[in-house]
């Protein structure tokens, strides 16, 4: 018989697969330690709020601008992912426009919110947001991975506050229909995830969840990244310990399959104006070859769907990119503004 630390190591490898490959977790995996690390100044920013802003019921959420210009850009990370998550990207954007990315309900430096956290309360907690915050609108909405889902929705249900989208690397939909048995084990997989995150519930609850975790919560928590620096590691260790981030994690991951299960529906329509897809070259390294080929066809018609939701849309694959495009190739994101902002012009002008 297996011993729990063991079935706990085998699980936590499934789990950080299935979110890479599948749902398509924002979070890179922290580079390995080496003596040549040399910790980025820079990142210390991230190591306190920003600004905390007051959405309702007692409510704040962490929001951190940067830049002038027109129109306003809004980051929106993947799944568990914080603001930290556009580092790279968001001062290169800031270049040109005025340019925010914020924490979502329980993590980083932002409030949880009330349960059940879904789609539709992180699109609501997005609106109510841009509002307390004042934010200039019509925005350019930039989602990575979960994120991607995020600013769709938002589109759907407030138009009139979106000038253009930018979906970066949108996780696979339909796999199923490409691969049952994929399918059936990505099933199988969802509620031993669950069954982790309770465990790290309970030891952040107990106070366990600390730099140096118990054997049977090291699955819970990255060790120090070595290109940050004690201050920020700590920062991050605060956040992600505490209980209200785990319950978090819990009760959306508990509402991700629905999301993934069908294919992008047919009524989703983000018609007059500028929709970009972002499609990494490289999204699935080490996914196994009986996988692969189910992945990639997904993914294909996921993508491809996605372009379908508008007549001023544009796919651009990302060479040498992981699923990590945001902080692989930073400039991608940055670039796709300013093609969003003249497939807008042309629009308007009627070039296009």
């Amino acid at each position: 018989m297996s011993s729990p630390n063991k079935t706990c190591g085998r699980v936590a490898a499934t789990l950080l697969m299935t979110l890479a490959w599948s749902a398509g977790a924002a979070d890179a995996p922290a580079p390995a330690a080496t003596s040549t690390a040399v910790p980025d100044p820079a990142l210390d920013a991230y190591a306190e709020p920003a600004q905390r802003v007051d959405i309702g019921k007692g409510r704040r959420l962490n929001l951190r601008c940067s830049g002038q210009g027109e129109p306003t850009v809004l980051l929106e990370a993947g799944f568990a992912a914080d603001s930290m998550a556009w580092a790279k990207s968001q001062p290169l954007i800031a270049e040109r426009n005025r340019v925010c990315a914020y924490d979502r309900a329980g993590v980083g430096y932002s409030d949880p919110g009330p349960l059940p956290r879904d789609l539709d309360a992180d699109v609501a907690d997005l609106h109510a947001l841009i509002e307390a915050a004042d934010l200039d609108t019509p925005l350019i909405l930039i989602g990575h991975s979960y994120g991607s889902l995020v600013v769709r929705r938002f589109d759907e249900r407030y138009p009139k506050l979106v000038e253009a989208l930018v979906l970066v690397d949108p996780p696979v939909q339909n796999v199923g229909a490409f691969s049952a048995s994929y399918a059936e084990r990505e099933a199988e997989v969802a509620p031993k995830m669950l069954a982790m995150y309770r465990v790290c519930e309970q030891g952040a609850k107990d106070g366990r969840l600390s730099a140096t975790p118990p054997a049977e919560l090291k699955s819970c928590l990255r060790g120090p990244n070595p290109n940050y620096s004690e201050r920020l590691n700590a920062a991050i260790l605060g956040w992600r310990s505490k209980p209200a981030f785990w319950t978090g994690m819990i009760s959306a991951s508990e509402r991700r399959a629905p999301l993934y299960s069908g294919p992008v529906p047919k009524s989703e329509r983000h018609d007059g104006k500028p929709v970009i897809v972002l499609s990494a070259d490289r999204p699935y390294s080490g996914a196994p070859p009986k996988d692969m080929e189910a992945l990639l066809a997904a993914r294909e018609q996921t993508h491809t769907a996605l372009m379908a939701t508008s007549r001023l849309a544009k796919r651009v694959t990302i060479e040498n990119s992981t699923h990590d495009i945001p902080g692989g190739q930073p400039t991608a994101p940055a670039i796709a503004v300013f093609e969003a902002m003249q497939m807008r012009q042309r629009a308007k002008s009627g070039k296009d």
